[in-house]
C-alpha cells in the first residue's frame, strides 16, 4: 500500500488539484499585489481577495464580506491580534481547560503585564456542564471568553453557540478557535453572534500552510500590534482606522489567497456536512476496531457527532506515543504523536507524560487505509 497520511488536524494532505493550479497560475500570470498601483495586474489582485472574501462569507455566513475579514498568516496570528487587542491589565479572560497553545502562550505573556485568566470546566458530551463551568468563571473583570470549538487532540466539541449567548447576556466578546472545524463543520458566524472568528487556511479549508482569517464586525474595537504599509492613506504616518486595512498591514500572501480560495471553493461544492459524514464514518470505525484489540488505550468516549469531530487519539500500552508513531512510520503511516502543542488538554485527560497518538483522516481518506492501520498497531500491541 502507499502512503497513508493521518496527519489533517496538523495540515491537510493532499489538497484538491485547484489549489496548486491556482497558485501557479497567480505567480505566473498575475503576480501584482493589492492596493499598490492602478494596472490591470494589480486590479486583478484586489480582485482575487475580494473574491476570497465573499467565498468565506458564504461559507461562514456573514455579511459584509469587504470589512469582516481580516487576512492572517494562520489561526495563530489571529488569535493573538484578538487577544492582545483587547486584553488590558486588570481584565480577567475565561478559556476552556484544554486550549491550545495559540491561545495559552499569549495569555501567559499578558499574566506577566497584569492580565488575568480562568479555565472553565469542559465536560465531554454534556453542554450544559460546559456552559455551567463558562458560567461559575465569570467576574465583574471578564473582558474575554476564548474558546475551542473543538479540541486538536480529543475531537471534543463545544458549545460555542450557547457560551456565546451567555456571553451577550453578560456584555462579554467571545473569540472562537475553529482551527479543527472549519470546513468541517457548519458555522453561522452571524447566527450564533460570534464576536470573533479565527480560522486556518492549511486544514480543513484545504488551501496553502501560511493562510488563516480573523472573522469580524468588530475590528475597530482592536488595538492594533502590528503598523505599516496598507497601499491606501499613505500620505499620513496613522495607521488608517478603517477595515480590513487597520490590521492588514504589509504585503499578503497573494499566492496564498489564490490557493486558500480554491479550497474554499472545493469545500462550498462538496458541503461541510458531506466532508464530516465520511470523516466521522473512518473515525467511528476506527474506534470500533482499536477499542477490540488488547493494550490500546482510548481516551474517550465512542466519538459520536456532534458531540465530538472526527478525530481520535490513542496510545499502546505505555509506550510513548512518539515511539509508536515512529513504528507506525515504518509502515508508510503518518500520524502525529506527542503533546499536539495542547498541554492543557493532555492534562485533561491525564496523559502529560506519554503524549497520545492522534489519527484525523480528510475527505480523501479510505476504509482500506483506516484497516490497515488497525492491521499495524494489532501487530505493534502483540509485541
Amino acid at each position: 500500500m502507499q502512503s497513508i497520511y493521518l496527519d489533517n488536524a496538523a495540515t491537510s494532505f493532499p489538497k484538491p488539484a485547484g489549489v496548486s493550479d491556482s497558485m501557479k497560475q497567480y505567480l505566473d500570470c498575475v503576480g501584482a499585489t493589492i492596493n499598490r498601483s492602478v494596472y490591470g495586474r494589480a486590479q486583478e489582485a484586489g480582485l482575487e481577495t475580494l473574491a476570497l472574501r465573499e467565498s468565506l462569507a458564504r461559507l461562514f455566513r456573514f455579511p459584509e464580506p469587504a470589512t469582516h475579514v481580516v487576512l492572517t498568516p494562520g489561526a495563530t496570528f489571529g488569535l493573538n491580534l484578538v487577544i492582545k487587542g483587547l486584553l488590558r491589565p486588570g481584565d480577567h479572560c475565561i478559556v476552556s481547560g484544554m486550549e491550545h497553545n495559540a491561545v495559552m502562550r499569549p495569555l501567559e505573556a499578558l499574566r506577566q503585564q497584569g492580565v488575568s485568566y480562568t479555565q472553565a470546566q469542559v465536560v465531554p458530551g454534556d453542554s450544559d456542564a460546559t456552559l455551567d463551568g463558562f458560567r461559575k468563571a465569570l467576574n465583574a473583570k471578564t473582558k474575554l471568553i476564548v474558546c475551542m470549538h473543538a479540541s486538536n487532540v480529543w475531537g471534543i466539541r463545544l458549545p460555542i453557540e450557547r457560551i456565546s449567548a451567555m456571553g451577550k447576556e453578560y456584555g462579554v466578546p467571545i473569540l472562537v478557535d475553529a482551527a479543527q472545524t472549519a470546513g468541517i463543520l457548519p458555522i453561522d458566524v452571524q447566527d450564533s453572534r460570534i464576536d470573533y472568528l479565527c480560522v486556518a487556511g492549511h486544514k480543513g479549508l484545504y488551501g496553502p500552510m501560511g493562510t488563516g482569517l480573523l472573522i469580524t464586525p468588530n475590528g475597530d474595537k482592536l488595538s492594533t500590534i502590528i503598523e505599516g504599509g496598507t497601499g491606501t492613506s499613505s500620505i499620513s504616518l496613522i495607521q488608517p482606522g478603517t477595515m480590513p486595512d487597520r490590521m492588514e498591514s504589509g504585503t499578503p500572501n497573494m499566492p496564498g489567497i489564490a490557493g486558500l480560495r480554491a479550497g474554499i471553493e472545493y469545500v462550498s461544492k462538496i458541503k461541510p456536512e458531506t466532508i464530516a459524514k465520511h470523516e466521522q464514518r473512518l473515525m467511528l470505525r476506527l474506534c470500533d476496531k482499536l477499542s477490540s484489540i488488547k493494550k490500546v488505550k482510548l481516551f474517550m468516549p465512542r466519538p459520536e457527532f456532534p458531540a465530538f469531530v472526527p478525530l481520535l487519539s490513542f496510545n499502546i500500552a505505555d509506550i510513548p506515543s512518539e515511539e509508536t508513531a515512529a513504528q507506525l512510520n515504518q509502515h508508510q503511516i503518518f500520524v502525529r504523536a506527542g503533546i499536539h502543542c495542547a498541554p492543557e488538554a493532555h492534562k485533561f485527560a491525564g496523559t502529560l507524560k506519554t503524549g497520545a497518538v492522534r489519527v484525523c483522516p480528510s475527505v480523501f481518506s479510505k476504509e482500506q487505509e483506516i484497516d490497515f492501520l488497525v492491521n499495524v498497531v494489532g501487530k505493534i500491541a502483540k509485541k
